[in-house]
């Protein structure tokens, strides 16, 4: 950060899928894991090394969930994807081979453009040796991007009824991050930045909704105890007033969605410091990052931002067979079939520009702020709207990092910032999340009390066994065990609810907490025989293995489970 500068620009990415992989492809299985590694997550990791040889380290923070990492750690990734590829590059082939067959050529000059897009990504691939885990290691290693967590699944904290639950989503979350990337993470990414302050709470649903109150510990508390030094929060937690909608033009079902009316507005909180988190009466702080409402929405919002403009890639529109995008998005109110030719030197021509509008906007907003050069923007995405929602979103990044140098504006990761301004200013937060009002809303809601009635009792019956001494006693009744918290952990991802409410992939997510509410049951019947002195029938061993094998996830599990146990009651 230089001494002249006007302030920093703290660009923080939250890289995060659910755990698809080997729970089916297409259309909401593992292929989506394959279109975001393919379409933004190698694309990026082009962008940051290119950024730093011409000499400007782009110093991004960048969490990396543990449930994806374990996924692009996996080999079956690995071939899964190199498989995807190849197939890729065959169907651009093909409807080259079609369109120019129909004397279409601007559509096969745009087939031989994919056909180079994902040769280069194969290519890309084979250099890594299919390793991306270690090259964004490398990079963190180098000093280019500081690398956080999230919680193990990316549970939905708040909402999580027993404190162990979230203590084991911190505790596993820690350990995966020291274990993929060889160092324990400084922060983390709250899942859907939820947060929720010490106070007595209730539970929503389920036989005991409205029952006796339980004193529960601030989210910042678990941090402290976990290591986690900050995290990313909405600027409505930071000083009320109405939210900011994250996904609303990417899911119209989000409109629908009705909740309380927000609160009140503290115009003298400034979102451009960070600030030390505490609960009334909790022990153990964080510093919380504020998420900038002006740089945010110009780049998230699909009506009024970037992605919208007419001459980008249309995300929806998809020729078959191949699935592969040839047109542009033209205007957001025309339909499918009056979507125009895409133009890559056009949409070049649009990212030049908004790249420079972007850098100007944060040289406005910096140099009319009263902290002066002290002053931070932080702006959080999720990684895959840079390349899978926003085609050109990759190279819209490399030209803002360009610019910021003569814009006098310094990139800066949040370690080093917090390193040299560290927080003076405690407050307490709001309880919500980034979602749409604010709220619980998108993950509580009519269509998704059932997923939380299901993942309730699931945890009264886990932590009642994890209690247990047997539990650890014996190698049958340590595997079953593991797997019984493995299952639980994907059973309180936040994105089935999210799914669920935004009808995007409402079928699958549902299956999905079907299946490892199922598999739960199945297995904590199993841990209870054993524990009553019972044996592991053959068919239960044979079910077991091909858990382990489906599920695979977090070797050290069991561990953290027993430290879970320990969590001090608020």
């Amino acid at each position: 950060m230089a001494a002249d500068g006007v302030g920093s620009f703290a660009l923080v990415l939250h890289t995060h899928l659910p755990f698809v992989l080997g729970h089916g492809r297409w259309p909401h299985g593992s292929d989506w894991l394959m279109e975001v590694a393919a379409g933004c997550y190698l694309p990026l990791l082009d962008t940051i090394g290119e950024a730093a040889a011409s000499g400007v380290s782009p110093r991004i923070t960048i969490d990396v969930s543990p449930v994806l990492a374990g996924q692009l750690a996996a080999p079956a990734f690995r071939s899964e994807f190199e498989e995807y590829l190849r197939a890729r590059i065959s169907s651009a082939r093909e409807n080259r081979q079609e369109f120019a067959a129909a004397n279409q050529p601007e559509l096969a000059h745009l087939a031989e453009g994919w056909e180079g897009f994902y040769r280069d990504r194969l290519q890309q691939f084979e250099r890594l040796n299919g390793d991306l885990v270690g090259a964004l290691r490398a990079l963190a290693d180098q000093g280019h991007v500081t690398l956080i967590t999230c919680a193990a699944t990316h549970g939905y904290l708040p909402l999580l009824s027993r404190e162990e639950s979230i203590a084991l989503q911190l505790r596993v979350a820690v350990a995966a991050h020291r274990r993929h990337f060889g160092r324990a993470p400084d922060g983390i990414w709250l899942p859907e930045c939820a947060y929720r302050p010490r106070y007595e709470w209730t539970p929503p649903v389920g036989p005991h909704k409205g029952g006796g109150r339980v004193r529960r510990r601030g989210i910042e508390e678990f941090m402290a105890d976990a290591g986690l030094k900050f995290f990313i929060t909405d600027v409505h937690l930071m000083r009320g007033g109405s939210p900011l909608s994250a996904y609303r033009d990417y899911y119209p079902a989000l409109q629908q969605l009705s909740g309380p009316q927000p609160p009140s507005y503290r115009p003298d909180r400034t979102p451009y410091r960070p600030y030390l988190v505490a609960s009334r009466g909790g022990h153990g702080t964080a510093t919380a990052f504020v998420r900038d409402p002006d740089s945010t929405l110009q780049v998230w919002s699909r009506d009024r931002g970037y992605p919208g403009d007419g001459s980008y890639l249309e995300f929806h529109k998809k020729h078959f067979p191949g699935g592969l995008r040839y047109w542009r998005v033209t205007d957001a109110k025309v339909d499918l079939g009056g979507k125009q030719l895409y133009e890559p030197a056009r949409a070049q021509e649009r990212v030049q520009a908004h790249a420079g509008h972007f850098v100007d906007l944060l040289r406005g907003v910096l140099t009319a702020n009263p902290e002066g050069p002290h002053a931070v923007v932080c702006s959080p995405y999720d990684t895959e709207l840079f390349g899978h929602w926003w085609f050109e979103g990759p190279r819209w990044l490399a030209e803002v990092f360009a610019r910021l140098p003569q814009a006098r504006i310094a990139p800066v990761d949040c370690v080093t910032y917090l390193e040299t301004y560290p927080p003076d200013t405690t407050i307490t937060l709001l309880e919500g999340s980034w979602g749409e009002g604010g709220d619980h809303r998108v993950w509580l809601n009519p269509h998704t009390e059932w997923t939380w009635e299901r993942i309730y009792g699931a945890e009264d019956e886990f932590w009642t066994l994890a209690r247990q001494a047997g539990t650890y006693a014996t190698e049958p009744a340590r595997r079953v065990a593991s797997q019984l918290a493995r299952e639980l952990l994907l059973m309180q991802a936040s994105d089935w609810q999210f799914l669920i409410t935004t009808w995007a992939a409402r079928d699958y997510a549902e299956a999905r907490i079907a299946e490892h509410h199922a598999t739960f049951t199945r297995l904590a019947q199993a841990l209870r025989r054993l524990l009553a002195g019972g044996a592991m029938p053959p068919a239960e061993e044979e079910f077991l293995a091909a858990c382990e094998a489906q599920d695979f996830l977090f070797p050290d599990i069991l561990s953290h489970v027993a430290e879970a146990c320990r969590v001090p009651a608020a």
